[in-house]
């Protein structure tokens, strides 16, 4: 089914998203990572759209969202969740499923645990909730934690979205390179380049120390309401690594894993199968 490209006003902002397939068939909210957008799950949606309603926001200075000044919004994942918590309530939507990748699972980890009862599923992909989950690329991220004028981890954090960084984002541990469009990076950049948007960057990674405050919080949410819950991760992943997803089991006893010879960004290079996989799980695990 076709896909249409929506914006609608979000506590004062415009806030961009993607929407395809029945509104009278089971909803699945897809929710972007760093540094992209909405962009990243265009195949998914197209994917799914026959069997399923898909709704996939960009979030304030990602994507097509707007992008207010820092002096007059703060940009931290709370005030994230709170607005596609908004969207999701505008839209009338009471019932769905969560896919959470990167930056999309603090989001989305705020909004299931304060509305379980609005849950159907979960799927995570490259994205954290423990602590083991966070490796050797969080070093320069939590030395800026410590200190925020640290000068040498601001530079080097400023390299993880250059144009460099972002192409390495989406082919590092990736089997066919080739198989990675170069459109991803180009279309990130977008918005990564307006101004003020390296310091938006910067005040993301900056509040990302306070999901970790909240991982015994996530935890205990998945031990009490043990959520269906499906794994599809990129094993090789430099960023959320597989230990991440491993971490995963500790808590949640109604999951299913699926860990793929790939890096970062799983649906550019497994899209296909990860597709495939996510019908079968929601076929089974939500009813509508």
């Amino acid at each position: 089914m076709k896909t249409t490209y929506n914006t609608r006003k979000i506590q004062g902002l415009e806030i961009f998203y993607r929407e395809a397939g029945d509104k009278n068939k089971p909803t699945l909210v897809l929710l972007h990572g760093y540094p992209t957008s909405s962009h990243m799950y265009r195949n998914l949606i197209s994917d799914l759209s026959d069997r399923y309603h898909l709704i996939a926001p960009d979030y304030p200075g990602y994507g097509r969202s707007e992008q207010p000044p820092i002096a007059e919004f703060e940009y931290t994942f709370d005030n994230y969740a709170k607005i596609v918590t908004t969207l999701l309530s505008e839209l009338q939507i009471q019932k769905y499923s969560l896919y959470l990748m990167d930056y999309g699972a603090p989001v989305g980890f705020r909004i299931a645990s304060a509305n379980p009862e609005k849950v159907d599923s979960l799927i995570i992909q490259n994205g954290c909730a423990y602590e083991e989950g966070l490796e050797a690329f969080w070093d320069p991220i939590k030395a800026y934690w410590k200190d925020i004028n640290d000068k040498e981890a601001e530079a080097t954090l400023g390299t993880f979205h250059d144009a460099n960084g972002l192409k390495w984002q989406y082919t590092h541990s990736v089997p066919d390179v080739s198989a990675i469009s170069p459109d991803n990076w180009e279309i990130d950049l977008r918005h990564l380049e307006r101004p003020e948007n390296a310091a938006i960057q910067l005040a993301m990674f900056y509040d990302y120390q306070n999901n970790l405050t909240l991982y015994p919080k996530w935890q205990q949410y998945f031990r009490d309401h043990q959520p269906e819950t499906l794994i599809v991760y990129g094993k090789n992943d430099y960023i959320f690594p597989g230990s991440g997803a491993e971490a995963f089991k500790k808590d949640l006893k109604n999951l299913e894993f699926h860990l793929f010879e790939t890096g970062h960004f799983a649906l550019e290079s497994h899209g296909t199968e990860i597709a495939e996989i996510i019908g079968d799980f929601l076929k089974r695990k939500v009813v509508k």
